[in-house]
């Protein structure tokens, strides 16, 4: 074995710097690294305010080497394979590295390919997508430049990162026509059930959609886009259960593709078998692997029944390192996450609804006001407070 390390992180991104950040604040002299091709390091949660045109793209990327903690030591490359039972994993450029303790959180990918012609269409013939740093902008585009008309966006069948994302887009674009006076027809096409999980949020997200004349589709599928044709494709079960595949015409298109784990722990054996989407086995309380016990997970790749968000993987950062340090004491594993997620969605531009809440989808409020009704100082939050908190405390482990 060419390299061992104490504690081996795959994952540079939110998850896997808070996690090194905490580990080496309780123990300093921690043997920590962390695998991570990327160069850059991204601020996701900003990108539908980017795509609003409330936000620079340029201020939600940094260097990645800005962003690892001082003491870690980062291997700049992608796995390509686990062996949990030898404790250690392959990279790509052929070395194997040991490890002690495996925390997995390579986040989730994104599957293009699964909507066809979506790649191919992106950031051209009014179609755009704010999950990506190189399209969100040209949403905003789309839609300052809309002259009305028919306006589609879409959310796929699967869980998802920032699950609102897909129709906070939409409550902002629709404001903004409103309020200059364009005339529109919008559609949702969504996999999921209902606008959102927790009913005490949905009651205030479903009073804006019919004020603003959203027509919603649940439980269809999004198969196909054709940018040239203007043309969108789904699959729709109807009343006797058969599927259908029909087609919408649309001047304007904001589509979001299904995600999943990435396919490095889809062929591997940290994966849950009975998940369809490959997502890593846990204990969703205490973060450790089902069957690899030195093995503990965290953030959008696992099979941990909560909302795939920024603020779950803080709520789940302290319980991993709480953990990982028992573990190595070999003392029981104490720590426990509930599922706590947060989900800051902006109903119109200048006011947000920060919806939290936990396994349960019981609201979980934070702050001493309704939290159900959007508010100019959670807008403020979002927009000014958030950003700051994640780039001077999350990334250092004090937040």
């Amino acid at each position: 074995m060419s390299r061992y390390h104490q504690i081996l992180i795959v994952g540079g991104g939110n998850a896997g710097i808070s996690v090194a950040a905490q580990l080496l604040r309780t123990q300093s002299d921690l043997d920590i690294a962390i695998v991570e091709p990327s160069e850059k390091h991204f601020y996701q949660p900003a990108w539908t305010l980017v795509g609003a045109g409330e936000f620079d793209i340029n201020k939600t990327v940094r260097p990645q080497e800005s962003c690892m903690p001082e003491k870690v030591k980062w291997i700049k490359d992608a796995v390509t394979s686990f062996q949990p039972d030898d404790n250690s994993l392959t990279l790509a450029n052929g070395e194997t590295v040991g490890y002690e303790i495996l925390v997995v959180c390579p986040g989730l990918q994104i599957d293009w390919d699964k909507i066809e012609g979506l790649k191919e269409t992106l950031g051209k013939n009014e179609v755009s997508c704010n999950y990506s740093f190189n399209h969100a902008p040209y949403t905003w585009e789309m839609i300052k430049n809309f002259k009305g008309g028919k306006a589609v966006f879409t959310n796929p069948v699967s869980p998802i990162k920032c699950g609102g994302a897909p129709h906070k887009i939409m409550y902002l674009a629709t404001h903004y026509w409103q309020k200059m006076g364009i005339p529109y027809e919008v559609h949702y096409l969504s996999g999921a059930g209902a606008i959102f999980a927790v009913k005490e949020y949905a009651e205030t997200l479903n009073k804006i959609v019919k004020k603003r004349d959203i027509h919603t589709h649940y439980g269809v599928n999004v198969v196909s886009v054709d940018g040239q044709a203007k043309k969108v494709f789904y699959e729709e079960k109807s009343a006797s259960g058969e599927l259908t595949v029909k087609s919408m015409d649309f001047d304007f298109c904001h589509a979001v593709p299904p995600m999943s784990a990435p396919d490095i722990i889809k062929h591997s054996e940290l994966k849950d078998t009975n998940n369809p989407y490959g997502y890593v086995e846990i204990d969703k309380h205490t973060m450790q692997h089902i069957r690899f016990p030195n093995v503990f997970s965290l953030g959008d790749c696992t099979n941990a029944p909560c909302s795939k968000t920024g603020a779950a993987i803080r709520k789940q950062a302290p319980v991993v390192v709480a953990n990982i340090v028992s573990f190595m004491k070999n003392q029981p594993l104490i720590a426990r996450y509930e599922g706590y997620s947060a989900c800051p969605i902006p109903t119109q531009y200048g006011k947000l609804m920060l919806a939290e809440f936990d396994y349960s989808n019981t609201p979980k409020m934070s702050f001493p006001i309704d939290q159900t009704k959007p508010k100019k100082s959670m807008w403020v939050l979002k927009k000014y407070g958030l950003p700051w908190l994640y780039w001077n405390k999350i990334l250092k482990g004090t937040a």
